[in-house]
């Protein structure tokens, strides 16, 4: 047991978040948080780390159990650059290897002093234990499983975007390898290959794990514990989030069975009180009912329906056919070009998924298709008959009330045909009187998809609509798109909803926009295909630079490949090698003077054979760092 809870509890003023929380946290555990946005998740990951202290119970940390905590904003040192900023994470190794080098000059002069060699010794065993001397090896595997190429290494922190900051810090905490790693939405900022890089190494993970996050593959991907947040207490499910869902649903519907018994009884013994109390023949068991119904406790109801916003986009225009048309399309910002000229028509009822690494362009494409950016060349054309409706990744901060939002723009609508309305997007009672200044992130996306379903439109442009929503609003908002008649276009990094949806993808990368027919075959786009199954963007005649950069990025998923699996073998080897130097020291081999030098014989062979994975691991960075200059 790394960590225990024990009936911990935490207010702010009045309002209760949580109270009687009870779990334990044990090695190499991964354990999903889940819930809806305001349950107290975050507020429970700062009561273990300390931020928080609670109002009531215990929280237990094993002696000598490091806790290492990726919060959603955090800060880095401006000052530094990218190599130096994650040097950082090994400033006790660094310092005590200096003070090595020390030492180790005063002992020159000073062989036989017991004081110097004692110093020496527990400087040496602070630089073993974190491996410092493979230091750099460490740092590069991690910079290149967060998508930071050798290019980026004298980077300064201060001209980080907000995706390269999150990645950045995660990679840091990363390297520090705590006993328990507790991260609060890691994969925001994250695009395919760095989620499913992280996904493995956490997977992989020597420690435990306790990550707060709203993707559901994910969870599916990385845990095998889920803790759902909810009316202020915490229930532990085994399994990962696919497997928590049955097990939840049967629990709520036992739940909801004891309640309708625990209500029954109590109507029924209050009917008999009613009927009884007066008549003195009964009055006394009407007395005594009356007892048992002052004692009984009714089971509460489960929450779960308040979960599931029941809501669904319609429209009343059928439009043109060909409703959004694309020819020779080119976006540019200054002298950069995001995506080289391209065609692409949508037709009436279909769905596009635009997808791609983080700084691609996708959503000053999403400006451009929708009217509030114009193209740097060619056009864009929406059929007759299009109405459409934005949804915008950053939500405007509006003025008034949640109410006025739709009263303002609905005036026939009575307050009760509003209220009922809103009450469907999850504003329910006193929220609808709510400023909207103070909305969160995921309140203020609600809100306008509030907008939009009276909007009605035929079209809907949609930039990442599933960011700040829990993964149960998530849930709902893929089931109402999936129900969707009309013409949708969107840019996610949702996986869960790009699979869902089931249509075509619009691929971005180093400027050039590739069609996929599906999800899967988007994950599997660094696959060898035959020529019959490629998709049409590829097949388009573009001359030799699209062939040379369709060749790049099947090298560049090579050479990932080949770089983990070299990171994985010297790690194994790095193991086997600690093991045999333990069994060295170890009374019974030095005893066994034949035992003994066969093991050091092996240790010799290992040591040889990991300065090896060490030059090919080189090798390979190296290639990878021409290619990314070739490429830029």
């Amino acid at each position: 047991m790394l960590l225990s809870l024990q009936n911990l509890g935490k207010s702010f003023g009045e309002m209760v978040v949580l109270q009687g929380i009870t779990a334990q946290v044990d090695k190499a555990e991964r354990i999903g948080i889940v819930g809806e946005n305001g349950a107290g998740k975050t507020t429970l990951l700062k009561m273990l780390c300390g931020e928080y202290q609670p109002d009531e119970g215990e929280l237990l940390i094993t002696r000598g159990v490091t806790l290492g905590y990726l919060e959603q904003n955090s800060e880095l040192d401006p000052t530094l650059d990218v190599y130096g900023e994650m040097r950082r994470a090994f400033e006790p190794v660094i310092q005590a290897m200096n003070e090595m080098r020390i030492v180790e000059k005063k002992l020159e002069a000073q062989p036989g002093n017991e004081e110097l060699l004692s110093r020496h010794a527990s400087l040496s065993a602070v630089v073993d234990a974190a491996d410092g001397y493979n230091m750099d090896i460490h740092i590069k595997k991690v910079l290149n499983g967060m998508a930071f190429g050798p290019e980026t290494y004298e980077k300064r922190v201060s001209v980080l975007s907000g995706g390269e900051h999150t990645r950045l810090r995660l990679a840091k905490l990363l390297l520090q390898k705590p006993d328990v790693l507790i991260l609060d939405e890691p994969t925001n900022h994250l695009d395919f290959e760095t989620m499913e890089w992280l996904e493995n190494y956490l997977r992989e993970y020597s420690g435990a794990v306790l990550v707060v996050s709203h993707d559901r593959y994910f969870l599916d991907a990385v845990c095998t514990r889920i803790w759902e947040v909810e009316g202020q207490g915490l229930t532990s499910y085994k399994g990962n989030f696919s497997a928590y869902l049955p097990l939840k649903e049967a629990a709520d519907a036992l739940r909801q069975k004891q309640h309708d018994a625990d209500v029954a009884k109590a109507q029924k013994l209050e009917d008999y009180i009613a009927k009884n109390i007066v008549r003195a023949s009964t009055t006394k068991m009407a007395q005594s009912r009356r007892k048992q119904l002052e004692k009984l406790e009714i089971t509460e109801a489960p929450r779960s329906a308040s979960k599931q916003l029941k809501f669904k986009f319609e429209f009343d225009v059928e439009p043109y056919k060909e409703l959004v048309t694309l020819k020779n399309l080119c976006v540019k910002i200054g002298e950069r070009t995001l995506l080289e000229p391209f065609d692409l028509q949508v037709l009436r009822g279909q769905r596009l998924v635009i997808a791609g690494p983080n700084g691609t362009g996708k959503s000053t494409l999403m400006h451009v298709l929708n009217g509030q950016r114009k193209p740097s060349g060619g056009m864009v054309r929406l059929g007759a008959g299009a109405k459409p409706s934005v949804f915008e990744q950053q939500q405007l901060r509006r003025t008034g009330r949640v109410i006025d939002a739709i009263w303002d723009k609905w005036p026939r609508f009575t307050e009760l045909e509003v209220r009922n309305h809103l009450a469907r997007f999850g504003f329910r009672g006193e929220d609808v009187f709510k400023p909207c200044s103070s909305l969160s992130g995921g309140e203020l996306a609600r809100l306008r998809f509030a907008e939009i379903v009276l909007e009605r439109p035929n079209l809907m442009f949609l930039d990442e609509p599933t960011n700040h929503l829990d993964i149960f609003t998530r849930e709902s908002l893929t089931d109402a798109l999936m129900a969707y008649k009309g013409t949708l276009i969107l840019v996610t990094h949702d996986r869960y909803l790009m699979n869902s949806l089931d249509c075509a993808i619009l691929y971005i990368e180093n400027g050039r926009a590739t069609l996929y027919e599906n999800y899967q075959k988007m994950m599997d786009r660094n696959k060898a295909l035959p020529a019959e199954e490629k998709p049409a963007a590829e097949k388009e005649t573009t001359g030799g630079k699209a062939v040379y950069g369709k060749e790049q990025r099947r090298r560049r998923a090579e050479l990932r490949a080949s770089i983990k699996a070299v990171e994985d073998e010297i790690e194994e080897l790095g193991a086997h090698i600690v093991e045999l130097e333990n069994e060295i020291a170890s009374p019974e081999v030095l005893r066994d003077h034949v035992l003994l030098r066969d093991k050091c014989d092996e240790l010799d062979d290992s040591r040889f054979h990991q300065q090896e994975l060490f030059d090919k691991w080189e090798a390979l960075l190296e290639e990878q760092e021409q290619l990314e200059g070739e490429n830029s």
